[in-house]
């Protein structure tokens, strides 16, 4: 039995070719063929793992094209529509624009100009407050909006939401209120109509491929699939992961926790932490927003070695650079360290006044990804790792032990596309991930 996982990428489309024992058989690569037909990427690397044998059964994500833009309609902007915003990112989706309160006629234009592939529409705890979800649902129908609907409000308006949506012919699913009661979240039925939405309604407006194959193929966005694969991770090593994902253009950080001591109990947050979470960093880029790195590490006061703005700004200028040369990979592994560490902090810090830090003291292993750990010296990877593990001026509790590792072969998205369909094959890929981490065996890495 061989499956093949796909990740249709703005810039590269990368296969992994696993077994029916979870076990790596190949991996491949090729420039994502935005210009023409994404499946004409595709087809190169089935014709490149042809040799391995047919291909029983092909599952996909994708961020090609940009992925899922994301706009968030909340009722107050440290409640409902922060619970949206954090439940969004974790959909896999790039939070274009989000806005609280009773929209306004300039609110509505302010949301147009975003540019949404969808809207998710909060307000209210369950029994709570009604005027202002009926008020931004009547707002939203009657809008000169494309993009479809996610409600996920107060369960009691939701039928009162539903009529004023129907009445103007909006496309628009529900699902279970994000935020029911005060310090509670609630992202799973959200992230799942998400999820439905981008499927039916999001890869096939892109106009990436012509015909069905395509949308047939493609399971979820990339980030949501790895944010899957991060929970498949800490499941099988019983422990808490952190994974930071330096790309081109952002850093992503996600983490998967388990709730322990005071923090299993009940929130103390206005809107409790989500466990299984993601953050985005759009200034954060090792190309497209070098320039970015470099003004963040200032102000948060990261070391970049001398030289690295001058780098950066030749980077964004020329975004294919590769680094040449011991010089040129010390920038780069510069920008890498700062981009990783900022990222963490903002992913770490208490995302409202008043709110808690994210616990991740307890963090077992840290996961790097990206390009620039793949290609980088086992002594260069360990460099940009060991600085966000040990970074005691980020304002959040470090790791007290974790080990380190990088994901070389880029398996994390392949694990989560495994997930539901073979959980024995994911956790057997996930093992994968680990395997060759100093101290893995002591957080779970044996069969």
């Amino acid at each position: 039995m061989l499956l093949l996982c796909v990740d249709f990428g703005s810039t590269f489309t990368k296969a992994v070719l696993v077994d029916g024992d979870g076990v790596v058989v190949a991996t491949a690569s090729t420039p994502t063929t935005i210009g023409t037909d994404v499946l004409d990427g595709y087809r190169t690397l089935r014709d490149q793992l042809a040799h391995h044998g047919d291909v029983d059964e092909v599952l996909a994500c994708s961020s090609a094209g940009g992925g899922l833009r994301l706009a968030v309609v909340g009722y107050e902007r440290d409640v409902t529509a922060q619970a949206g915003h954090r439940v969004g990112l974790s959909a896999g989706a790039r939070v274009a624009h989000v806005t609280s309160g009773p929209l306004s006629g300039a609110d509505v234009k302010a949301l147009r100009d975003s540019r949404p592939d969808l809207v998710l529409l909060v307000g209210g705890t369950d029994g709570g407050n009604a005027e202002v979800l009926l008020h931004n649902a009547t707002r939203l129908a009657k809008a000169r909006l494309g993009a479809p609907v996610v409600v996920a409000g107060n369960q009691d308006a939701q039928a009162s939401v539903a009529a004023v949506l129907s009445s103007t012919g909006r496309s628009f699913t529900m699902a279970d209120n994000v935020l029911p009661s005060i310090g509670v979240i609630a992202p799973e039925s959200a992230r799942a109509a998400i999820r439905r939405v981008f499927l039916e309604h999001v890869i096939g407006g892109k106009g990436l491929s012509r015909g069905t194959e395509f949308g047939a193929m493609v399971q979820a966005p990339t980030p949501d699939a790895v944010l899957d694969g991060v929970a498949v991770l800490a499941e099988h090593l019983d422990g808490d992961v952190l994974v930071v994902d330096i790309g081109g253009a952002t850093t992503d950080v996600y983490s998967a926790l388990r709730p322990q001591g005071e923090d299993s109990g009940l929130a103390k947050d206005v809107v409790a932490p989500l466990w299984h979470a993601r953050t985005v960093e759009a200034d954060l880029g090792m190309r497209w927003n070098a320039e970015g790195i470099v003004e963040a590490a200032e102000r948060e006061h990261v070391p970049v070695p001398d030289g690295t703005a001058r780098y950066a700004a030749q980077v964004v200028r020329d975004t294919g650079h590769l680094p040449a040369g011991e010089g040129e990979w010390a920038m780069d592994l510069g920008l890498a360290r700062a981009a990783a560490v900022v990222a963490v902090r903002r992913h770490a810090r208490p995302p409202a006044t008043g709110a808690g830090a994210r616990p991740l003291a307890d963090v077992r292993v840290v996961v790097g990804s990206g390009g620039v750990l793949r290609h980088a010296s086992d002594a260069g990877r360990e460099s940009v790792l060991r600085a966000v593990a040990t970074d005691h001026a980020g304002g959040w509790k470090v790791p007290r032990d974790a080990a380190l590792v990088t994901d070389t072969a880029y398996l994390l998205f392949a694990v989560g596309l495994l997930r539901d369909a073979h959980p024995e094959m994911a956790r057997s890929l996930a093992r994968t991930v680990v395997a060759g981490a100093a101290g893995a065996a002591a957080v779970g890495g044996g069969p």
